[in-house]
């Protein structure tokens, strides 16, 4: 599994967690809704402003997030 496509699906657990919407994440992070439909489908991967934007957005931590990433990238390796 590619990095980008894990931080999709990490996020896209996120953000079901905190019952937003793609629009509303957009709205609290500062990001374009396309731009977060993008990162969700692994078509884009996040600048590390856009990821401080999104945790603060989600008010978790950016290394919550990372953490999250990585934990699935090892799951994936090891099967």
């Amino acid at each position: 599994m590619k990095p980008e496509v894990a931080f999709g699906e990490i996020l896209r657990q996120f953000r079901k967690l905190a019952k937003f919407s793609q629009e509303r994440l957009a709205q609290e992070s500062g990001l374009d809704r396309t731009y977060i439909s993008l990162l969700e489908r692994g078509l884009r991967q996040p600048s590390l402003n856009s990821l401080l934007k999104i945790s603060k957005g989600l008010s978790v931590s950016s290394s919550e997030i990372v953490a999250a990433v990585e934990t699935k990238l090892n799951e994936n390796t090891e099967n």
